[in-house]
């Protein structure tokens, strides 16, 4: 075996790891396109409620989050690369599985319960044990510039709604369609087969890249930051770790901020043509994928923002304009309006996952980070029960009194979530303060 010098650990081995948690986070990132497949389940031969279509992707968020809290403690004592496999293996397993909700479609109650287990349950806890791999494995090779790097890596999350968007779309075979050309009955069942053996595969194939790197290993030239008198900066162990303030205040300030971008990300299709019903099927997921880019493409812009100016200010910055679209969201019907207000929404939602784990690793140290930030990333799948539910009971209350569902319907969805803004906002400012001691 060829012994590498520190220049080229630094060159050669954590550059490759970022290759590695790329390839793994664009699969792992296709949970964000759940909207095709809820749309398909929706109608006949399925024929779902808005709340039974959303709990799927409910309970493969909450997995995500709950095996998280696993995974971090597992890798921290074997490494990224065998947890990373084994979630890469359930991950595709989940949705091959979920090819047999074809065997159910004429029975609801069947047809969610399966998809729940399959797509929710074994597919969020491969999503789960995966996920946390390469930000674990990154913080530690890129000390010196996490926010940009947990960026870059996590903008592959994002991205792959953007993807696998359009590949769940082109494998969901349309049988018939009403007169307005939207779906009337649908197949997904070939998309969750042909998806199950994509992300068994690549996730598998990314997770050989990924490695911690030597013992007492740093970039050349950059000295470790001394901690502060609070203690912020030591390497904490999760139950110290639990016992801080800080910890409850930056978890709820996730919870908060997430639940606006899942609740968005699970309801835009359905959202958009409700609220103009000029907007197909086509024009939906184009939307849904530009919201993708931004959600992409706002892990690197906040995270690098938050490397020059520190994590509480852009968290402060971040909820408010975070506030300000989900306020507005459900009282415009024009096209161009609405996609500039998702691409806002997704920018945000994604910066979330850049500094939350850079801001933990700030925090808590870089020694503990897996198992530290799983327990953190368990707001997350709070926030994924909040996100289905505040539409989902919003949406059947307006259908108990209407027979009609707008774009307005869905705005009480949208206020509740923009006060939850509001509130990260203000926490954010007590965590600045957190940050100067």
């Amino acid at each position: 075996m060829i012994k590498l010098t520190e220049a080229s650990n630094k060159i050669f081995n954590r550059y490759l790891v970022v290759i590695g948690a790329l390839i793994v986070q664009l699969c792992l990132g296709s949970i964000y396109a759940w909207s095709i497949f809820q749309t398909s389940l929706k109608v006949a031969p399925y024929n779902l409620s808005t709340f039974e279509s959303l709990l799927p992707f409910a309970v493969g968020l909450a997995t995500f989050a709950v095996s998280m809290v696993f995974a971090g403690k597992w890798q921290d004592k074997i490494g990224p690369r065998r947890v990373a496999t084994m979630g890469g293996i359930l991950l595709g397993i989940g949705y091959i599985l979920a090819t047999g909700v074809k065997f159910f479609e004429t029975d609801p109650f069947l047809t969610l319960l399966w998809v729940v287990i399959t797509y929710g349950v074994i597919g969020g806890a491969g999503i789960g044990l995966a996920y946390v791999c390469p930000i674990a494995a990154l913080v530690k090779w890129f000390p010196d510039r996490k926010g940009l790097i947990i960026g870059i890596a996590v903008a592959g999350f994002g991205a792959g709604a953007l993807i696998f968007a359009r590949v769940e779309t082109l494998f969901i075979r349309v049988i018939s369609r009403d007169v307005a050309g939207k779906i009337a009955e649908s197949d997904i069942s070939f998309a969750f087969l042909v998806c199950g053996v994509i992300y068994l595969v690549a996730v598998v194939i990314g997770a050989q890249l990924l490695r911690n790197p030597p013992k007492g290993w740093k970039p050349i030239g950059w000295e470790p930051p001394a901690p502060m008198a609070s203690g912020i900066g030591r390497d904490y162990e999760w139950r110290e770790m639990l016992g801080t303030p800080q910890f409850w205040l930056l978890w709820t300030m996730f919870v908060l901020a997430a639940t606006a971008g899942l609740m968005t990300l699970g309801i835009l299709k359905t959202f958009l043509q409700a609220a103009n019903t000029s907007i197909d099927d086509t024009m939906a997921a184009s939307i849904v994928g530009i919201l993708a880019i931004f959600n992409a493409g706002g892990r690197i812009f906040w995270g690098t923002v938050s490397d020059k100016i520190n994590r509480a200010p852009t968290m402060l910055i971040m909820f408010g304009v975070l506030a300000l679209a989900m306020l507005s969201f459900g009282f415009v019907t024009e096209i161009l309006i609405l996609t500039v207000i998702a691409c806002v929404i997704g920018l945000c939602f994604g910066g979330n996952f850049a500094l939350f784990p850079s801001t933990t690793a700030d925090y808590f140290g870089t020694k503990n980070v897996g198992s530290n930030y799983g327990f953190m990333f368990s707001a997350y799948g709070v926030a994924g029960i909040l996100g289905a539910l505040i539409p989902g009971i919003v949406i059947e209350v307006v259908k108990s009194t209407s027979t009609t569902i707008t774009g307005a319907s869905y705005m009480p969805a949208f206020l509740i979530c923009g006060l939850g803004a509001i509130l990260a906002t203000g926490l954010a400012l007590i965590a600045e303060k957190y940050h100067q001691k």
